[in-house]
C-alpha cells in the first residue's frame, strides 16, 4: 500500500515543486552597489539620499542645463559611474533608484539635447517623483560642449568619442542601469521606457534600431533623424540666407517672417473645415510665396522682393544633391516663424556650423561659406555615416519583443523639418510589411500647433503626455487612437487638439468651438 501511495504522491509533489517561482536575486543596500561589478564600468559613489531635501541637484551650465537650486523630494539612492566601452570613452553617468517602498516597478531613461555633454539632473529629478528608476549620461564628453549646441573640441581626432555620442553611451548607461536596479531591489524592472526629443528622439530611433533589447516602450518626439543628412539641411538654410551677409539682395529679416507665415495661413489654414490658426496637414498646401511678391523694385515691410522670394522657396524645398535628389525635406508652409533659428543670423547656426568644423573636417576654423550641400553631405557620410546615423527602417527584433514605438513630430517644429518624420516612417512601412504588420506596435503622430518639442507653441504650459501613452500602449497593448494636445493660460485650459495616428489628420465636424478637440474627428484628408 505505502509503494502505491507514494508512485501517487511523487508525480504530485514534483509538480508542486515544479511550480513554486524561484526565488528573486537578493537586495542589496544602496551603499554596497559601489563594490557591483560591471563590465566596462567604475562606480564611482553609491549613497542613500533621505529627506526632508538633503541633497541639491548640481547644477550645470547653459540654455538645456539644470538651474541651481534644484532639490530632490523623495528618498532614492544615488549611484555615479563612467562607462568605458573604448580606450578613449569615458562616459559619466547617473542612475537613481527609489527606495523600495516608492519604487513604480518600471525603468525610464533620459535623453540629451544637441551635442550636449551634460547629465540631465533635470530629467533625473523628474522621474524619481514619479517613482521610476532612472539614469542619464553625458553621452561620453563634457567640457565647453555643455554649455552650447555645438560640438566643441572633443570631437577632433576622436572618433570613439563621436560613436559614444552617436550611439553608444544610452546603450552602456541603459546595461549598466538595469543591472544595478536588479541588484538593489532583488529584480528586474517590469518595463523599460524612453520619452525623449530632438536629438533624444533621435536617440531614441537609434536605440530601437541598434539595440531593440534595451527598452520596452519608446516615444521618440522630433528626432534629429540620420545625423548627417539634418545637420546637412540645417547648414544649408544658414548658407542660403547668410551666404552674403544680411545685406545681401536675398536676405529675409526677421521682421517679414510673419508676413510670410500670414500669407501661408491665408492660403491653407481651411483646409481641414475651418481656419483655427495652424495649418493641420502641410502636404496638402501648396503655397508659393511668389504671391507676396513686392511690385517692380520696391522693398515694403509687407512683401518680399524677388530675391527673397526665391530664398523662401529655397527653404521650403530643402538641399538636394547635383542629381536632383533630395537630402533632406525641406520646412513647410506654417514654419515661417520658426525660421529664425537657422536663417536670421548674423552669425550661422551654431549646431550645424559645430558638426561640419569638428565631425567632419576637424577644423574649428572652416567657414560655413564655403559649404557645398552635394560634397560636403557625402564627405559626412563616409567620415562618420557609421557612428552617428540611424536610419534602419528594419524593426522586427524591436517588434518580436513586444516592444512599441511611438514616433510624434511637430509640424511647427524649427530645428527639425517634420517631414522627415514622414519619410522614416513610409520606409519602415516597406521594410515592414505595409501597415497590417506595422501598427500594432508603431505609429506615427504629426501634430499641429505644437511648436519644437512639448512645452513650446501651443503645447506651453499645456499637455501632451507621449510617456503616458506609449506607457499605456505597452501594457494594455491598445494602440492610441488619438492624442490629445492642450494649452493653458493661468493654469486653465483654453484650446485642445487632436493629433491623429498618420496619415490621419483632424478634420473638422462642421459645428461646435474649434478650440475644443471634441469637435474634430480622425480621418483622411481630401487630396
Amino acid at each position: 500500500m505505502r509503494h502505491h501511495l507514494l508512485r501517487f504522491l511523487f508525480p504530485a509533489l514534483l509538480a508542486g515543486l515544479l511550480l513554486v517561482p524561484a526565488p528573486a536575486s537578493a537586495q542589496q543596500s544602496c551603499e554596497s552597489l559601489a563594490s557591483l561589478k560591471i563590465p566596462n564600468v567604475t562606480i564611482t559613489l553609491a549613497a542613500s539620499i533621505h529627506t526632508p531635501p538633503d541633497f541639491e541637484v548640481p547644477s550645470t551650465p547653459g540654455r538645456f542645463g539644470t538651474p541651481a537650486g534644484l532639490k530632490v523630494a523623495v528618498p532614492f539612492c544615488r549611484v555615479v559611474a563612467f562607462a568605458a566601452p573604448s580606450s578613449d570613452s569615458h562616459i559619466s553617468f547617473e542612475v537613481w533608484l527609489p527606495i523600495a517602498a516608492n519604487w513604480s516597478g518600471n525603468y525610464v531613461g533620459i535623453g540629451n539635447p544637441g551635442f550636449i555633454g551634460s547629465i540631465s539632473y533635470g530629467g533625473l529629478t523628474r522621474e524619481i517623483a514619479r517613482g521610476s528608476a532612472t539614469a542619464a549620461s553625458d553621452t561620453g564628453h563634457n567640457d565647453a560642449g555643455a554649455t552650447s549646441e555645438a560640438p566643441d573640441t572633443w570631437a577632433i581626432g576622436h572618433p570613439e568619442k563621436i560613436a559614444d555620442w552617436g550611439h553608444r553611451a544610452i546603450h552602456e548607461t541603459t546595461v549598466a542601469a538595469k543591472q544595478l536596479v536588479q541588484a538593489f531591489y532583488g529584480q528586474p524592472a517590469k518595463l523599460s521606457f524612453w520619452n525623449s526629443c530632438h536629438e533624444g528622439g533621435n536617440q531614441a530611433l537609434t536605440e530601437a534600431q541598434r539595440y531593440p533589447e534595451d527598452f520596452d516602450g519608446i516615444a521618440a518626439g522630433d528626432p534629429a533623424y540620420r545625423i548627417t543628412h539634418l545637420q546637412a539641411a540645417s547648414e544649408y538654410i544658414t548658407w542660403v540666407s547668410l551666404k552674403n551677409g544680411v545685406k545681401a539682395p536675398g536676405y529675409i529679416p526677421p521682421s517679414k517672417y510673419p508676413v510670410i507665415h500670414r500669407a501661408a495661413l491665408d492660403a491653407c489654414d481651411a483646409l481641414d473645415g475651418v481656419r483655427d490658426g495652424f495649418i493641420e496637414d502641410p502636404t496638402r498646401c501648396h503655397f508659393d510665396p511668389k504671391t507676396i511678391q513686392c511690385p517692380g523694385e520696391a522693398d515694403y515691410a509687407s512683401c518680399l522682393t524677388a530675391a527673397q522670394v526665391e530664398t523662401a522657396k529655397l527653404i521650403y524645398a530643402g538641399p538636394k544633391f547635383a542629381d536632383g535628389t533630395p537630402i533632406y525635406p525641406g520646412f513647410d508652409p506654417g514654419s515661417e516663424l520658426g525660421w529664425g533659428l537657422m536663417a536670421a543670423g548674423p552669425e550661422p547656426l551654431s549646431i550645424s556650423t559645430g558638426f561640419f568644423k569638428m565631425m567632419v573636417f576637424g577644423n574649428p576654423d572652416w567657414d560655413f561659406r564655403a559649404f557645398d550641400a552635394d560634397r560636403d553631405t557625402r564627405l559626412a557620410e563616409s567620415k562618420v555615416g557609421a557612428l552617428v546615423d540611424s536610419f534602419d527602417p528594419n524593426l522586427k527584433a524591436f517588434k518580436a519583443r513586444g516592444g512599441k514605438l511611438l514616433l510624434y513630430e511637430s509640424w511647427d517644429e524649427a530645428i527639425i523639418p517634420p517631414r522627415s518624420a514622414i519619410d522614416y516612417y513610409n520606409s519602415a512601412l516597406a521594410a515592414m510589411g505595409g501597415p497590417s504588420q506595422t501598427h500594432d506596435f508603431f505609429r506615427l503622430f504629426m501634430v499641429p500647433g505644437m511648436g519644437m518639442c512639448p512645452g513650446f507653441g501651443m503645447n506651453n504650459n499645456g499637455t501632451f503626455d507621449a510617456m503616458e501613452v506609449v506607457q499605456k500602449w505597452r501594457e494594455t497593448g491598445v494602440a492610441p487612437d488619438k492624442i490629445i494636445n492642450s494649452h493653458r493660460v493661468a493654469g486653465h485650459v483654453d484650446r485642445t487638439h487632436p493629433a491623429c495616428p498618420y496619415p490621419q489628420v483632424a478634420i473638422y465636424k462642421g459645428t461646435g468651438d474649434a478650440t475644443d478637440a471634441a469637435n474634430f474627428t480622425c480621418g483622411l484628408p481630401k487630396r
